[in-house]
């Protein structure tokens, strides 16, 4: 597909969804399909990186999935740490900057060290940002900033009437644009608590691929799709919101 004659976002959003499935359906393990999706996502993450898209923000474990299984929990622990050691070289030799969304609360020291190295490795990279949800909830997240806040109000750092819709970011996990497109894999018709903030104005994509199989020609339909899109931000459109 020719990316001259699209319409790029500029923060992608995908909620990674239906690698258990993938597998359940070929009879295979959970965990097949959980090594299958880790896979794609790496690549599926440099392709979209190397489209134009600045952000791309991946929900991969949320705070509910804690409920799952010690074993599965444990494995998917366990695949994180194995992918996010061997994707790092290739996260920095390609100038993409990688950040993490979530509470560290109930990860292992193992994981946090893991995702410490990461973002230490390519903290100076400029060519795009890569943001992972993990251990993450929307809700979490406003509730997390709404205590910062009340700390810096307490010290005098902020006076809670300056607080407006350009600083309340600031005290999110990430200091991240809004989200222009999310994608969401595996069928379900929901948000499931993502990026709640960063979700206001974004176009929907949902498509019933199992994430293992949603490769670069259904990332490039979603592409084609927003492209298609009139956004509009309270019935003015996007494009000529701003003349």
């Amino acid at each position: 597909m020719d990316y001259n004659n699209l319409k790029i976002p500029d923060h992608v959003g995908i909620i990674v969804d239906g690698n258990g499935r993938w597998a359940e359906a070929r009879k295979l393990s959970r965990s097949i399909g959980h090594k299958a999706g880790a896979k794609n996502l790496e690549k599926l993450t440099r392709y979209a990186i190397s489209k134009g898209i600045k952000v791309l923000s991946l929900y991969v474990f949320s705070t509910e999935n804690f409920k799952r299984s010690k074993e599965e929990v444990d494995y998917l622990m366990n695949l994180f740490i194995t992918t996010f050691k061997k994707s790092n070289k290739k996260y920095a030799k390609e100038n993409i900057k990688v950040v993490f969304s979530g509470r560290e609360d109930r990860l292992s020291s193992d994981v946090i060290k893991t995702m410490n190295e990461m973002m230490e490795m390519t903290k100076n990279n400029t060519g795009g940002i890569v943001n992972f949800c993990l251990n993450y909830g929307g809700h979490s997240e406003l509730i997390d900033a709404c205590k910062k806040i009340s700390q810096d109000v307490n010290n005098k750092v902020l006076d809670i009437d300056d607080l407006n819709e350009e600083i309340f970011p600031k005290y999110l996990y990430n200091d991240l644009p809004p989200i222009d497109l999310l994608i969401r894999t595996g069928g379900e018709y929901r948000i499931s608590n993502f990026m709640l903030w960063h979700l206001s104005y974004a176009e929907f994509y949902f498509t019933p691929t199992y994430f293992p199989g949603f490769g670069y020609d259904e990332f490039d339909q979603a592409i084609l799709d927003y492209t298609k899109r009139d956004r509009r931000f309270g019935g003015i459109n996007y494009e000529n919101k701003n003349n």
